[in-house]
């Protein structure tokens, strides 16, 4: 008997698929928010697709915005002016099909639901909102106005990662009932980074957790019950995180996170049969370990497009293209159920974000 698969295999990784910068419909025309290194390195994988066009990128000041566009080839730079915010006058320009937004995480749903408000659809960087209302309007908006939504969680559309999905569906490891997953690094500490400003939404949780947590639920699903530990900082953020998710079949996942400790950043799924590893970082693995308990150890590895992100970026095209308003393989349940995790770990710990104050626009 096979297993359940948690998270459905997308296209573009599928046996005999082709490269995922190859052509599948009508050219999007994409909109860049903010310009830091997470948008430089998707911009690349954009750059690389038969079928999208640089459009527009925005940030906060001229300089900034005119000079990203240089270097990427954008057709057009917006930036704040005459109290008009960039992003604001990005989302005005006819021409923008679909828009990715890098900027801190306090700041996406604001800049989500304007994009969504003027027509257009989003990929939006992980994690979606800071806390689950916010998700669940974004969705609402989504829904009304017919636009696709994704969470960019990128790991979900890795070759590497549907392997594994795939491996337990064959039964090779038997029933799964153990998941260790840990993702860190020491961030030096800056109040006025991303990482470390409350006010952004910084911390471990909302920044990291969101990968070792995609392995727990791809190979056993959502949790019944979530326990956690967190050291919390004078600022009010998370530097550290240990959660542990507990299953009425009896497995358990233990998932930690931190910015303050150098990890092996690495995913151990165990089973009845045997188990498997991930090579590092387990966010963009393109190696695995599979030890059968009867049998020899193998290593497989995966070829990668350019940076990795074109999986997900073909994804969204091609949903956006078929018509589709959210993704089979990024729900926007999974998106939904995924805040509400993180929600119910900061109400243990004891993180509370500005957002979480503010009333949601209906």
């Amino acid at each position: 008997m096979t297993a359940v698969q948690h998270i459905p295999t997308p296209p573009c990784v599928q046996p005999g698929a082709p490269s995922p910068v190859q052509s599948t419909g009508r050219t999007l025309r994409w909109g860049v928010v903010a310009t830091g290194n997470i948008a430089e390195r998707v911009t690349e994988d954009i750059a690389r697709l038969e079928d999208a066009v640089l459009q527009a990128v925005s940030s906060r000041r001229q300089a900034t915005a005119e000079d990203f566009a240089a270097r990427f080839g954008f057709a057009s730079s917006y930036y704040d002016a005459d109290d008009v915010a960039g992003y604001d006058r990005l989302f005005a320009d006819p021409d923008v099909d679909v828009v990715y937004i890098a900027s801190p995480h306090a700041q996406h749903y604001r800049i989500a639901r304007r994009a969504l408000e003027a027509g257009k659809h989003v990929l939006c960087e992980k994690s979606l909102t800071i806390n689950a209302r916010e998700t669940e309007d974004l969705i609402e908006l989504a829904r009304s106005r017919d636009l696709f939504l994704m969470e960019a969680v990128w790991t979900r559309f890795l070759p590497c990662i549907n392997r594994i999905w795939e491996l337990i569906a064959s039964g090779e490891l038997g029933d799964i009932n153990w998941v260790q997953a840990d993702l860190g690094f020491p961030a030096p500490y800056d109040p006025a980074s991303r990482l470390w400003d409350p006010a952004a939404g910084g911390g471990a949780l909302l920044d990291l957790t969101v990968y070792p947590l995609t392995f727990a639920l791809g190979a056993l699903g959502y949790p019944e019950t979530v326990h956690a530990v967190g050291s919390i900082n004078a600022d009010g953020v998370d530097t550290q995180n240990a959660l542990t998710l507990g299953y009425a079949s009896g497995a358990l996942a233990q998932l930690t996170s931190s910015l303050v400790s150098s990890c092996p950043r690495t995913a151990v799924i165990s089973g009845t049969k045997g188990w498997l590893r991930t090579g590092s970082p387990l966010h963009n693995p393109v190696e695995l370990t599979i030890v059968p308990q009867a049998g020899e150890a193998r290593v497989e590895r995966f070829p990668q497009v350019g940076n990795g992100y074109a999986y997900e970026l073909r994804e969204v095209t091609r949903c956006i293209q078929a018509g589709l308003v959210e993704s089979p393989t990024m729900t926007w349940a999974d998106s939904l159920r995924t805040m509400r995790i993180f929600d119910a770990v900061r109400a243990q710990i004891g993180v509370l974000y500005t957002n979480d104050k503010a009333s949601v626009p209906r």
